[in-house]
């Protein structure tokens, strides 16, 4: 009986996102499948852009061989993009993000990355010590994440901490806000505030 249970909560999670696949452009490469699975991921890659591909299987609760097969076939297809990000691979729909938006990405992905962003989109005079006491971790962990988050093009550290194309860093977190955390869409919530025109 539990087994069952689970199947029925696989296939409503793979109907769910099928249906985001279904309506994407690109459906013609996976319609030939007797299964749900390659529009459910061409579904979620597109919900969730920048996702590795443990979130990817873990959240469709595919099988790693399952998920490892329609990953590469819709990416040799051309539905799908995919790139290296340290010990991950990332995956987006073909076509739709810059080289900078896939970074970009791939870090708001990461809890501690994606807070300092919003803080320093929040308060663009942040200190290292605002961003520790703000995310609850210590400086040094600000000082790593920030070394990371300038080596990717994402943060200049020249005088302080400054975000490097904040309105495109905002528009990400805002139009994804529902794949990232509560701060990705507490934020969403205050982003008229945040590009306020004042002349």
């Amino acid at each position: 009986m539990t087994d069952e249970g689970v199947d029925e909560s696989k296939r409503a999670t793979l109907r769910r996102f099928a249906a985001l696949g279904a309506a994407s452009p690109l459906v013609r490469f996976a319609q030939d499948s007797e299964s749900d699975a390659p529009d459910a991921i061409l579904g979620y890659v597109t919900a969730t852009p920048g996702a590795h591909f443990s979130k990817v299987r873990d959240d469709l609760k595919l099988g790693t061989g399952e998920t490892q097969h329609h990953l590469r076939r819709l990416e040799g297809e051309g539905a799908i993009e995919s790139r290296e990000d340290g010990d991950y691979r990332r995956f987006f729909p073909a076509g739709r993000f810059s080289e900078f938006e896939q970074v970009a990405l791939g870090y708001l992905r990461r809890a501690t990355p994606r807070g300092m962003v919003v803080a320093l989109l929040r308060n663009p005079d942040a200190t290292g010590a605002d961003l520790a006491a703000g995310l609850g971790v210590s400086r040094p962990t600000v000082s790593k994440h920030a070394a990371r988050l300038e080596e990717a093009g994402l943060v200049s550290r020249a005088d302080g901490y400054e975000l490097e194309r904040p309105e495109t860093l905002l528009l990400l977190l805002v139009r994804h806000a529902d794949s990232f955390g509560e701060d990705a869409a507490a934020l969403a919530a205050e982003a008229d505030d945040i590009v306020a025109y004042e002349p």
